[in-house]
């Protein structure tokens, strides 16, 4: 019996589908808690897919 095939994921290439990153200010607060932000990826806007450009898929189509 055949398996479906499942759709393939379009992972955004900059971020590797990881489009959120917490990044360490290096220091802590006065509560003890490590200070930090939240850096999200600028090509997927922190969604981690990105569409293929169509210039792309003509080069993967060949």
């Amino acid at each position: 019996m055949s398996q479906p095939t499942p759709a393939r994921t379009r992972v955004c290439p900059d971020c590797d589908g990881f489009p959120a990153v917490k990044v360490t200010l290096g220091g802590r607060d006065r509560a003890g808690h490590l200070r930090t932000v939240t850096a999200h990826c600028t090509a997927c806007h922190g969604t981690g897919t990105r569409l293929m450009s169509t210039s792309n898929r003509a080069e993967v189509s060949a």
